[in-house]
């Protein structure tokens, strides 16, 4: 504990966390409150989550707790996960209906354990998301079902409006910090993603060790496979047991990551320290 003390106090000014506040905010913690919901907003203590929830955004997590993959930047427990929830679809339509979202980011855990890795339960879910909370757009941010296109299709055709699989690095250090999915397969998802008419977005993380030059690569590989929205943050180490912070890039690089982004195509660029996949998630679907 004391030493995970001493390392969060290293943390650059630019990386402090602002006390989230503001009348929709306070809305919406009573009602997670009071009837016991949970989002990966609070159990992952995003430092974006006043912003996100003043905006009417809210982020969940489906398949359980447990995930069967062990990427090295993940704070997510690897194990034997629980059966999956059959009711889980429609438990959280119904808290997307009670904290009155206006846009639903919806993830999960891997779960290769599955037949289907869940796929089904994916679809399930944003079906009855749908129906019960007809005027919420919808953004789900998938794994990449080993890049089993019939999968990814029942998410597609469930009809999201913005399907997200991030990349999290380069192609050079993908095999040190994720488990099980390859750089390559995962442009494979994102190309087939966009290759069915709906916005594709990905995500990295700066900080690991990668270079200016590997990032760029990254946005061109991104362009070419049809994503439209990129989100770029810094990676912070859930505990010293994980992967540890190589450099904290500073605001105005992460700036000029938004701005070369743009110029060579991207729809929307979010680029800062404390950028998270669903930050401002909501102005996406207009991409």
């Amino acid at each position: 504990m004391a030493h995970e003390l001493k390392e969060r106090q290293r943390l650059p000014k630019w990386m402090k966390m602002k006390m989230p506040k503001g009348e929709s905010y306070s809305k919406v913690k009573n009602l997670i409150d009071k009837h016991g919901l949970h989002t990966i907003c609070t159990s992952g203590n995003c430092p974006n989550i006043g912003e996100c929830w003043n905006r009417g955004t809210a982020t969940f997590m489906i398949l359980g707790d447990i995930c069967t993959r062990s990427c090295k930047f993940c704070a997510v427990n690897t194990g034997k996960p629980l059966a999956p929830d059959l009711n889980e679809p429609e438990k959280l339509a119904k808290s997307v209906n009670i904290m009155g979202v206006k846009h639903c980011v919806i993830t999960s855990v891997d779960r290769d354990d599955l037949d289907d890795q869940g796929a089904d339960i994916w679809a399930r879910t944003i079906t009855e998301v749908k129906r019960l909370n007809p005027e919420t757009k919808i953004e789900v941010l998938i794994p990449d079902f080993s890049g089993n296109k019939e999968r990814i299709q029942k998410v597609i055709d469930a009809k999201p409006d913005v399907i997200s699989h991030n990349l999290e690095t380069c192609e050079r250090l993908t095999p040190s910090i994720r488990s099980a999915a390859k750089y390559r397969r995962s442009l494979e998802v994102i190309k087939y993603i966009a290759e069915n008419y709906t916005v594709a977005k990905s995500g990295i993380m700066l900080g690991l060790g990668e270079t200016h030059a590997e990032i760029l690569q990254v946005m061109d590989d991104l362009l070419e496979a049809g994503c439209k929205v990129m989100t770029i943050g810094q990676y912070l180490a859930p505990t010293l047991q994980h992967m540890q912070v190589v450099e904290y890039i500073k605001p105005e690089r992460f700036a000029e990551y938004k701005r070369i982004g743009l110029e060579k195509g991207f729809s929307f660029v979010e680029s800062s320290p404390l950028v998270r996949s669903s930050y401002r998630a909501e102005e996406h679907v207009n991409a």
